[in-house]
C-alpha cells in the first residue's frame, strides 16, 4: 500500500477499520435524564479548569438509539455536569457507558467522548420507565421515572439537548506523556422532537471501582424528563490547550 493511501485510512485496523467512515444520524434516539444534586466538593474534585461548576447538580441520563447510520441500534448510559466556559453555559460529559464497540471507538477516536463499554437498558415495566446501568455482572444505576406522567414543552426538550457539551480529549505519547490534552466543545443539530414528558423519578448508584457513578452521590432528585427525537451530532472544535496553559 502507498504512503499516500495509508494517509487516507483515518482509524485502526488499516484494512478493517473499527468504525464507519460517515456522520452519523440518529433517529428516534430517546432519552431518560434524571437531573440530581450531589455533593459540590465531589463535583469540583473531577470538573477540570478552565471549567467552572455553579449550582451541583448532575445528569443522569440513559439513551436508547433507535436507529444509528453507521452503528444500527445501540443504548448508552452516563452523566453529565452542568458548568460555564467564557461565560458560556453547557455540559461537560464526564462518564458514557454503551453496548456497541464501533460507538466507543469513534467516539474516542474521532471526537473526545469518555466512552467505555458498558451494558446500559432503557424499557417500561409495570407503569415506570427504567434505566439501568451494569458493567461486567453487577448493577451500578438504576433510575426509574413514571411512564409519560405530564406532557413536557417542546421547546423546553429541545433546549435540554442542545446545550453546548464540553469534553477532555488526551492522547498519549510513546513515552508515557500527553500528546495531545485539549479541552473541546461540540452541540447538537438538526434536531426533531418527537416526543416530551416529565413526571416524578427516583435514582439508585452502586459503587463500583471501575464505574464510579456513586463517586457523585445522590442527594435530591431534582427533574426527570424522556424525550424522543431525531439528531445529528456536530463536530468538536478545541478550546483550550492544556499542553500550551491556554485557550485555543
Amino acid at each position: 500500500m502507498r504512503a499516500e493511501d495509508v494517509r487516507q485510512h483515518l482509524t485502526t485496523p488499516l484494512t478493517s477499520p473499527a468504525y464507519a467512515p460517515t456522520v452519523p444520524r440518529f433517529t428516534d434516539r430517546e432519552y431518560l435524564s434524571v437531573v440530581y444534586r450531589t455533593d459540590p466538593d465531589a463535583l469540583r474534585a473531577v470538573v477540570p479548569e478552565p471549567l467552572r461548576t455553579g449550582e451541583p447538580l448532575v445528569r443522569f441520563e440513559v439513551m436508547k438509539m433507535g436507529d444509528v447510520s453507521g452503528y444500527g441500534p445501540y443504548t448508552e448510559a452516563g452523566q453529565a455536569i452542568p458548568v460555564s466556559f467564557g461565560g458560556e453555559h453547557g455540559e461537560y460529559l464526564h462518564a458514557m457507558y454503551l453496548d456497541n464497540f464501533p460507538a466507543t471507538a469513534s467516539g474516542r477516536e474521532v471526537s473526545a467522548y469518555p466512552k467505555v463499554l458498558g451494558s446500559p437498558s432503557l424499557t417500561v415495566d409495570s407503569g415506570a420507565l427504567v434505566g439501568t446501568l451494569d458493567h461486567g455482572r453487577l448493577r451500578v444505576a438504576t433510575a426509574t421515572m413514571g411512564y409519560k406522567h405530564h406532557e413536557l414543552d417542546r421547546r423546553e426538550a429541545r433546549a435540554q439537548i442542545t446545550v453546548p457539551t464540553f469534553m477532555l480529549k488526551t492522547i498519549p505519547g510513546y513515552d508515557g506523556s500527553p500528546r495531545v490534552q485539549e479541552l473541546v466543545r461540540t452541540r447538537i443539530t438538526d434536531v426533531t422532537v418527537k416526543e416530551a414528558w416529565t413526571g416524578p423519578a427516583r435514582l439508585q448508584l452502586f459503587q463500583h471501582v471501575l464505574a464510579p457513578l456513586a463517586d457523585l452521590p445522590v442527594l435530591e432528585v431534582v427533574s426527570a424528563s424522556h424525550i424522543l427525537t431525531d439528531l445529528t451530532l456536530s463536530g468538536v472544535e478545541p478550546v483550550h490547550d492544556y499542553l500550551k496553559g491556554a485557550a485555543s
